[in-house]
């Protein structure tokens, strides 16, 4: 049962990536019908991100509590009726209220499974589950494309993906029996626990203590200040505020800028918006493959370096829109080792026990990222220019770069990165 398990894990995070995608293809026509300015998308963008916050924070207690399964359906639930409730909005104030219990669902199902996947699984598996996420994101702009082009409108665009989502719902609802059994142990002992009965380790050694240090776990979630307090764990968080926040903001913003900036066809630039996305799923595709022989400092060096030399496609002045798309798709394909690669490595960085309230930690630190810039960099673009799109992504950038080699330096030659 553990590869049904596993498919329906990959499942969820399509659903997760499904509707991400959808805000920024859509709004150069949502802002208009509205009848708001391009700058106001950064106020749902925030709405969302404050909600994955809280419910990042809250992980470790609700995972231990309820379970990972209960925790994924409910909160792919929870965005469906958010995405059904985008659909029907006719004013801006309607959509700031539905981005409420989108971001709670997106923040729930997001750091469960990214620790569960971490520590359960091999890193090629990180990769293709953050692929399946690449998927749904792509499809997203895509299926919004599809409405605007005939017609529909963005709320069709809503609609279709929030049908999508109750679809996953049920298939996760179904399936909630695979995954009794695993909600009392911490991951880390689970993993143990599994191993002893696969016949790879003898009754009272290790899986014995992993289920004291289990159960002590479930009983004390770590708070916010012991994380923090954890040599290294800070980097890996300013890490992620600056991953996600580029992420963010270019899927948010780069169908505006192709179309102020680059004179691109509001539908022709809903559907280049997916080839972003598109290349974050190819990248995760080919990363899973890449990770048998490069490990997870080494993955997240390539794709900065890629991400690097597609920011720079994108800042060549030119009549032609083919080095804009080509940067978008290549600053995808940089994106996609970097977000699971950077959460595989925590296990192996900080320990197995400690990974579930760390990792939420991280969710919230990479949330707050696309709460502040996106709508930081909507201000700039409605106050100076839209053409500083490319260089603040650069800035992202750099400061990415030095935080991990800093990292590597405080813990990397304490403890081996999973690889």
């Amino acid at each position: 049962m553990t590869g049904v398990l596993l498919a329906v894990i990959y499942f969820a995070f399509v659903s997760l990536g499904l509707p991400d995608g959808l805000l920024g293809a859509a709004w150069p026509t949502m802002g208009p019908a509205l009848g708001v300015p391009v700058s106001w998308a950064g106020g749902i963008s925030t709405v969302i991100s404050l909600g994955t916050i809280v419910s990042a924070l809250m992980s470790d207690r609700m995972t231990l509590r309820f379970g990972v399964g209960r925790v994924t359906a409910c909160s792919v639930a929870t965005t469906a009726v958010a995405l059904m409730g985008f659909s029907w909005s006719s004013a801006y104030w309607m959509l700031l209220v539905c981005a409420v219990p989108y971001g709670l669902g997106a923040g729930g199902v997001d750091a469960a499974l990214n620790n569960y996947v971490a520590v359960h699984y091999a890193s090629r598996h990180m990769s293709w589950l953050h692929c399946m996420w690449g998927v749904g994101a792509s499809v997203g702009p895509y299926v919004m494309s599809l409405a605007l082009t005939d017609g529909h409108g963005w709320p069709w665009g809503y609609r279709a993906i929030g049908v999508i989502q109750m679809v996953l719902t049920a298939v996760l609802l179904c399936t909630l029996p695979l995954w009794r059994g695993r909600v009392v142990l911490a991951p880390g002992a689970q993993h143990e626990e599994d191993t002893r009965k696969a016949g790879d380790a003898p009754e009272g050694t290790a899986s014995t203590t992993a289920r004291g240090r289990a159960q002590s776990r479930g009983a004390h979630p770590m708070g916010l200040a012991q994380v923090m307090a954890i040599r290294g764990v800070a980097p890996t968080i300013a890490m992620f505020f600056c991953y996600c926040a580029l992420e963010t903001t270019t899927g948010l913003w780069a169908g505006s800028y192709m179309v102020q900036q680059r004179g691109v066809d509001r539908a022709v630039a809903a559907a280049w918006v997916a080839l972003f996305f598109v290349g974050i799923t190819v990248g995760r595709a080919v990363g899973g493959l890449l990770t048998l022989w490069c490990d997870d400092p080494t993955m997240i060096r390539l794709g900065q370096a890629i991400l690097g030399c597609g920011l720079l496609l994108m800042m060549i002045p030119a009549s032609q829109h083919g080095w804009t798309l080509a940067g978008l798709g290549l600053v995808g394909l940089g994106c996609a080792p970097i977000y699971p690669s950077i959460i595989h490595a925590t296990p192996g960085y900080f320990g197995e026990e400690r990974s579930q309230s760390i990792v939420g930690v991280q969710m919230a630190g990479a949330y707050t990222g696309s709460l502040i810039v996106p709508p930081v960099f909507g201000l700039i673009a409605q106050r100076v220019t839209l053409a500083w799109f490319p260089w603040c992504l650069l800035a992202l950038l750099v400061v990415m770069v030095l935080l991990h080699e800093r990292l590597r330096r405080t813990v990397g030659s304490g403890r081996r990165a999973l690889s």
